[in-house]
């Protein structure tokens, strides 16, 4: 029998004397890290008002204590609390029977992102290079739908054709089972951050970039089992706070790059500044202490490939004609010189280099691989031609086309058993 009672509404928390504190000057009231992340926890649960929301991330904006790295670290983490928890036990478990260790690469979780807002409306490049990166690397890609350009990372995978993957089927409950059948797996945000909803229409009023624009790279609900990364910022001032955020949170293989044009991948059309998470310890658990960040630059001739114009790289394409090239280079259907291609292998090549696997002295691919490796190295000391000869194979040898395929009808069959 029914009791009657309504389920009672969340309760309002009041944030008054933090925003109080944080304008005009945080630094001067010894407003904390720690404070602001509580504070952004409690969006998560509505239970803080439109205004004080709206307040708070205009204080965070105004006063760029959203670009500080201990903001963003302990923001993100109170991001991922909050997020649908997944069985990382059983998710660890299938990892370490799927993942196929190779060179320092350990056979681990990867991830590539950027921040997106970038104005450039180029093609979904980290999405493409994820899709050839699971060629040799378990990768799991975190997106969204587009909120800056006309195709996001789920736009343009919601568009595939035969046959688009089921994004809704990838849930907490079945993420260890798609791993047990496909190297790739694409976790749509809204699945996995639920508490997300009730900040969205405040961003929308809102008008400019807030501290979420940020996290978005950092709240990957599988953190923690990330073994590597390529994630891209679209300022250049932004790369240094991030590489100390990931050393916060306890990463030690990531590769944080930004194009001179302000650009969130690594450029296909000149010089790209980067900061490499570099682990100086022997020990399994290394401490932030452990791990420097080098910076250096490099560009596309350092891969052995020529230079494009950012306006050869599908400038503003909608999600349909993005999925079509998309399909295209997975087939292997694309010039060998084509533009878009290269701009896809340095950033997939980025994310070998970055991951260990070109450490590897030997090569033994399969179809299509001649096993001659490119020992060469490059700017920060990474084997950056080696990378594009591995992605290459991926997309001429078919890898990459058999990976993507097996994602969608794994992710399809797993949507039908739900």
């Amino acid at each position: 029998m029914a009791s009657g009672v309504e389920p009672s509404a969340p309760q309002i928390i009041s944030i008054t004397p933090l925003l109080r504190r944080l304008w005009p000057s945080p630094g001067d009231n010894n407003v904390t890290a720690e404070e602001i992340a509580l504070a952004i926890s409690h969006i998560f649960t509505d239970q803080l008002s439109p205004v004080q929301t709206g307040a708070l991330l205009t204080c965070l904006h105004f006063t760029g204590w959203d670009r500080r790295a201990d903001v963003i670290a302990k923001c993100a983490e109170a991001m991922r609390q909050a997020a649908t928890q997944i069985d990382r036990k059983r998710l660890e478990s299938v990892v370490k029977a799927r993942g196929r260790p190779e060179g320092d690469y350990r056979g681990g979780l990867c991830d590539i992102v950027g921040t997106g807002g970038d104005s450039h409306n180029t093609f979904n490049i980290s999405t493409t290079s994820s899709i050839l990166a699971s060629s040799l690397l378990l990768l799991s890609k975190h997106g969204n739908k587009a909120s800056t350009s006309k195709s996001g990372s789920a736009d343009l995978l919601n568009a595939t054709q035969p046959t688009a993957p089921n994004l809704m089927a990838i849930t907490p409950e079945t993420l260890p089972s798609i791993y047990e059948k496909s190297n790739y797996s694409f976790l749509f945000a809204p699945v996995f951050h639920p508490g997300m909803r009730y900040v969205a229409p405040i961003r929308k009023e809102l008008g400019w970039r807030t501290i979420f624009n940020l996290l978005g790279p950092l709240a990957n609900p599988i953190e923690g089992s990330i073994e590597a990364r390529l994630l891209g910022v679209a300022r250049r001032d932004i790369g240094p706070v991030f590489a100390e955020a990931l050393k916060m949170i306890g990463s030690t293989k990531a590769l944080i790059v930004c194009g001179e044009e302000d650009l969130d991948e690594i450029s296909c059309a000149g010089k790209t500044y980067c900061w490499r998470l570099v682990n100086r310890s022997t020990h399994e658990k290394p401490s932030a202490s452990d791990v420097d960040v080098e910076s250096f630059t490099i560009s596309p001739a350092d891969f052995g490939l020529p230079s494009h114009a950012l306006k050869n790289v599908s400038p503003g394409k909608e999600p349909h004609e993005n999925a079509e090239i998309l399909t295209k280079l997975l087939q292997n259907e694309l010039p060998r010189d084509d533009p878009i291609l290269d701009f896809v292998l340095m950033n997939t090549a980025a994310l070998f280099v970055v991951s260990g696997v070109c450490e590897a002295d030997t090569s033994d691919l399969g179809h299509g691989d001649d096993g001659k490796v490119i020992t060469e190295r490059g700017p920060g000391g990474g084997r950056w031609k080696e990378g594009v000869r591995r992605a290459r194979w991926a997309v001429e040898g078919g890898e990459a086309w058999r990976q993507w395929r097996q994602f969608v009808e794994v992710s399809n069959s797993s949507g039908k058993s739900q």
